[in-house]
């Protein structure tokens, strides 16, 4: 017990980043905390942490030996939880993030939820459009939505992602409907900035014959934005024909809202992802999480 409080002791210094701060929390003397690691340090004939008086650095062994005991003490915690009463009790910080208009509508909902089922795990939600990295700023999973590029991080695929041209019937009224992709070149195509996305312009399967043909139309309006909500509140105020995602204008669709067309020429749907970092032990509360999501997307079906 001794050896394990050690190893306690020593993932608490190095993330609250200071002996003071490490004994605050657990209600002991800032001496008791030093002389746990000394006695570390001695036992594996290693110097694992530099300690001043204004700070903590972990030396190079200090460091691959930080990961190995986080992985220990959440194995332990695991272990633990999962024979408690009431079965697996997961605990700690979990830190996501998503984009922001997908992350408003459709994961900020589930973050409540899923605390409720899972009381000592506190969250924070990040939402924002740029792909942040994960492991550099320390979060546990992420939500992304499109093509995933190859990378060390590990993806798991909820749902499809459809993608669709759509206007206003009042729009469509005025202006008729473009019969082919090549036609919007005649519309007021509301476009995202070239710096937001959709750098490569909208995607169609221009031979029907062949439908995982994907060609990229760069289509040009009078409009663009680097917001997509803000080009939804354009489309549904008649200023042009915008190419959004089935999850963000479907309630507008089935209210007759917004109408769907070129639809016999959208490209196969791309994906909505959870990712997180390839780790061979992953924390039960991000485990939980992503099979929340899993299950949340199995149950929609729909987009």
């Amino acid at each position: 017990m001794d050896k394990f409080k050690q190893l306690e002791s020593f993932v608490s210094v190095v993330t609250r980043g200071s002996l003071t701060a490490a004994a605050a929390a657990e209600g002991v003397a800032p001496a008791i905390m030093g002389r746990r690691l000394d006695a570390l340090e001695e036992r594996l004939g290693v110097k694992l942490l530099l300690r001043t008086t204004r700070r903590i650095t972990l030396t190079h062994e200090g460091s691959a030996f930080l990961e190995n005991c986080q992985r220990l003490l959440a194995d332990l915690a695991d272990a633990e939880a999962s024979v408690s009463v009431g079965g697996v009790k997961a605990s700690g910080h979990l830190r996501i993030t998503a984009p922001a208009g997908f992350g408003r509508r459709h994961i900020a909902p589930l973050v409540p939820r899923f605390r409720e089922l899972h009381p000592e795990v506190t969250i924070s939600l990040n939402l924002s459009d740029r792909i942040v990295d994960m492991v550099g700023e320390g979060y546990d999973c992420a939500v992304r939505v499109g093509d995933m590029p190859d990378s060390s991080l590990v993806s798991v695929r909820l749902s499809d992602n459809r993608r669709l041209c759509v206007a206003s019937p009042a729009y469509l009224a005025r202006h008729g409907k473009p019969r082919v992709p090549q036609d919007l070149a005649k519309f007021d195509c509301l476009m995202l900035s070239s710096e937001a996305s959709q750098t490569r312009g909208w995607a169609f399967c221009p031979d029907t014959s062949q439908p995982h043909e994907v060609r990229y139309f760069r289509p040009t309006g009078a409009l663009d934005c680097s917001d997509g909500q803000v080009l939804h509140d354009w489309c549904l105020a008649g200023y042009g024909i915008a190419w959004r995602s089935l999850w963000e204008v479907e309630s507008e669709i089935a209210a007759r809202r917004l109408t769907v067309v070129l639809d016999e020429f959208a490209a196969p749907p791309n994906g909505i992802y959870a990712v997180f970092p390839q780790r061979k032990h992953l924390p039960l509360r991000v485990r939980l999480w992503i099979e929340y999501l899993k299950q949340y997307f199995q149950d929609k079906r729909r987009f």
